[in-house]
Order: structure tokens, then C-alpha cells, then sequence
């Protein structure tokens, strides 16, 4: 009788395995085929995040989420912007490199004059996958009575709105600092064809 129940026990859990891989299949396909439409994907996300605020409006309640996911999202959009090497640190390295290795056979390098594409820090495809998760997660948060905690909701609204402010001026003066634009097509020179 014991020697069944424990062969029992590896069969369930293999078969649940399997399950849970099926769906982890399933679940990279779907993400797979959602990579080329951008458009789409994002507009998922926007929908999802207003009926999140209509939820939150309505019932008048869950506002340190709503507060909590606004954070996130500002953190997620602020890796987006920057690039993954910071120019500042990038520039004392290459100082640090030419103190220590000096004579022949150096190429001459110059910074100006180096093509140097913008590479984020958050590429575009897991700003949206985390951003999603985060909306997906704070909407089902919004039905749970103990995450209700009672907030005076101006002040966090003030306060998220400050910090918004603050850290995208600082983004935009880096940006002016190191002369890089983090949008793909604006800023590019383009040339007009003959044709």
C-alpha cells in the first residue's frame, strides 16, 4: 500500500511539469508573435492601465497601488531613456585606458567624429512586458480589501507629480550634456533620395 502512494507521488508531479512546461511554451509563442506589432501591444497596455484608473476612480479607493504602480512605471521609463553605458562613466573609463597604455599601435579614436548607436538600458519589448505585468498586478491588487490602505490621495498625486518633474529634468539636461536622443527616428538626418 505505502510502495503505490509514493509511485503515485513522481507521476503527478512529472505530469505537472509537463503542464507547467506546455504552458511556458505557450505563454514565449504568444510573446514571440507580439513582437513585431508594437502598436497594437502598447495599446493593450494603455486600455488595460485606464480601466486600472476607471477601476480606481470609481470605488474610490487602492490608492497607494495606483501611487505604487505610477513609481514603477516612471522607473521603467527612466531605464528606457538612458543608455545602458552612461557617457559620463564611459568617458572616464577611455581617460583611465589612455593614461595606462601609451606607444605605438593605438588607434587614434575620437569621440566626435565615432558612430556610437543608442543602446537602452530597458530595450522597448521588456519596458512594455514589465509595464503590462505591473498593470495586470495592480489591477488584481485593486480587489483585495487589506491593500486598501486609507491615504490622503492629493498628497501622493503631488508628490508623484514632483518627482516626475525632477528626474525628467535631469534625464533632459543629461541628454542635452551628452547630446544623444533616445527616439529612434527623431533626430536622424535624413537625405533625400534623386529618385
Amino acid at each position: 500500500m505505502m510502495e503505490d502512494s509514493d509511485s503515485g507521488a513522481p507521476a503527478l508531479s512529472t505530469r505537472a511539469a509537463g503542464l507547467f512546461g506546455k504552458l511556458q511554451v505557450h505563454y514565449q509563442t504568444l510573446l514571440d508573435k507580439s513582437t513585431p506589432h508594437t502598436g497594437i501591444r502598447w495599446a493593450v497596455t494603455g486600455i488595460s492601465l485606464l480601466l486600472f484608473m476607471l477601476r480606481i476612480v470609481l470605488v474610490q479607493g487602492w490608492y497607494i497601488i495606483c501611487y505604487a504602480l505610477g513609481i514603477y512605471l516612471l522607473n521603467l521609463f527612466l531605464a528606457f531613456l538612458t543608455p545602458k553605458i552612461d557617457p559620463e562613466m564611459a568617458e572616464e573609463l577611455e581617460e583611465a585606458e589612455a593614461a595606462n597604455e601609451s606607444g605605438p599601435g593605438l588607434l587614434p579614436v575620437k569621440n566626435d567624429d565615432e558612430f556610437r548607436p543608442f543602446i537602452r538600458r530597458l530595450p522597448e519589448f521588456k519596458f512594455w512586458l514589465n509595464s503590462t505585468k505591473a498593470v495586470l498586478v495592480s489591477f488584481v491588487c485593486s480587489f483585495f480589501a487589506f491593500l486598501d490602505i486609507p491615504v490622503y490621495w492629493p498628497i501622493l498625486l503631488f508628490y508623484w507629480i514632483f518627482l516626475f518633474i525632477i528626474t525628467m529634468r535631469r534625464q533632459i539636461e543629461h541628454m542635452i550634456k551628452y547630446r544623444y536622443v533616445p527616439f529612434v527616428n527623431f533626430g536622424k538626418q535624413r537625405y533625400n533620395s534623386g529618385r
